[in-house]
């Protein structure tokens, strides 16, 4: 199954999303059961929802929708960084023990097909192309062997970067944490979809160009390893989002270094996943 959240006539909503592109929004009685996405997955009510979107019989044009986040209110975004050892040898960082994890605020979150805007102030704007998953059943202190167990689904993730302002300090909160720079989407498919997400191959493209190509099963910390470590210091919850990290091929380590301008056209693309394409525009009150 394909989940999204969207907008229908202004209203924030959610539901299903058809093999054909179609939508199908949940029904009145089950948004008042549930009023996000996120309580569904809480509830453990994925099927419940697809039983109710088909029986509405709705079916909704992309047109008439407009996309949200996948999950637009995670309780925690996690993010894995250098978690691909092209990535770590460009950045030529040392190889690490354990997972390096930094976090995004919700508010950075934006949907497919949004613009993502640039500070005025930075010309340093970099893609970072990754595999998000979403917690289904939380849990503190998960086993390897049961991590899958905790996942509710798999989307496309964009951890767009400004890199002067993480490179401010050794921490990388600043550039990770503009508004709207966390593209996420355009659906969530549920774990059935993917049965083994070490066959997913991750592509990131720049107005078209192929600028990173890897495989998912590349991964330095594998799935089930990031869910057993981030349990391990914190409590997981449904809905809580993490994403796995970029490999190689980010502007900002290039020879010569290629960053995203006013126009440009980012897409991320995961096998099974769809496209998460987002258009890149400038943020003039950043001036």
């Amino acid at each position: 199954m394909r989940i999204a959240s969207f907008e229908q006539d202004g209203h924030a909503t959610y539901g299903v999303v058809g093999t054909d592109g179609h939508y199908t929004p949940a029904p009145a009685e089950f948004l008042a059961r549930f009023p996000d996405l996120k309580a569904v997955i809480a509830a453990g009510a994925l099927d419940a929802l697809q039983a109710a979107a088909q029986a509405s019989g709705v079916r909704l044009a992309p047109a008439q929708v407009r996309l949200l986040p996948v999950i637009p209110n995670p309780g925690k975004l996690i993010c894995i960084g250098l978690n691909y050892k092209t990535h770590v040898a460009e950045t030529k960082r040392p190889d690490s023990e354990h997972p390096s994890i930094f976090l995004r605020f919700a508010d950075t979150l934006a949907a497919h097909g949004d613009e993502v805007l640039r500070p005025a102030f930075s010309e340093r704007f970099d893609w970072e192309g990754e595999l998000a998953f979403v917690i289904g059943t939380g849990g503190r202190h998960i086993a390897k062997d049961k991590a899958f167990d905790h996942i509710a689904g798999y989307a496309c993730f964009n951890d767009v970067s400004v890199r002067d302002w993480q490179k401010h300090t050794h921490q990388f909160t600043p550039g990770k944490n503009f508004p709207g720079t966390g593209p996420f989407g355009p659906y969530m498919a549920t774990r059935d979809e993917v049965p083994d997400v070490t066959k997913l191959q991750l592509q990131t493209r720049l107005n078209g160009n192929v600028v990173q190509n890897a495989s998912v099963g590349d991964l330095i910390f594998d799935i089930p390893t990031i869910v057993n470590y981030v349990s391990r210091f914190t409590p997981l919850s449904p809905g809580d989002v993490i994403a796995t990290g970029t490999p190689g091929g980010v502007g900002d380590r290039r020879e010569s270094p290629l960053y995203m301008k006013h126009g440009d056209v980012v897409e991320v693309e995961i096998t099974g996943l769809g496209i998460l394409r987002n258009p890149i525009g400038t943020d003039p009150a950043a001036a």
